[in-house]
């Protein structure tokens, strides 16, 4: 897949969210909030799949999906981060190039490091 049908499928994630009847009459601020708050709780979901993958929790043990489970919550955590920028910027004219504000946050904190 490439970026630009990236970018497109997690504006549309980001604008099902937003018109799920749940949310189609709630205000954008409150709509923001909650899309933060997810990135947050996706965020807990990692720490949950980190403790079963290293058997942090005696009483259960290791889990069978181990360092895979991690992995698929670090990119929901991105995912979900992702569409809420995708939201933060819904009413930009022009469609947000969500990977482009990615590249350059990352290159922002290579360069804060010193690595570039």
């Amino acid at each position: 897949m490439n970026p630009d049908q990236t970018n497109r499928l997690i504006r549309d994630v980001s604008t099902w969210i937003d018109h799920w009847p749940d949310n189609r009459d709630r205000d954008r601020e409150a709509l923001l909030w909650g899309r933060v708050a997810k990135v947050a709780e996706e965020a807990g979901e990692v720490i949950t799949a980190l403790i079963a993958a290293t058997g942090q929790n005696p009483r259960k043990g290791r889990s069978p999906a181990g360092f895979d489970a991690v992995e698929y919550e670090l990119l929901d955590v991105a995912m979900t981060a992702l569409a809420a920028l995708a939201h933060l910027h819904a009413d930009d004219p022009e469609p947000a190039d969500l990977l482009g504000l990615l590249a350059q946050h990352v290159e922002t904190v290579a360069e804060r490091a010193d690595l570039t």
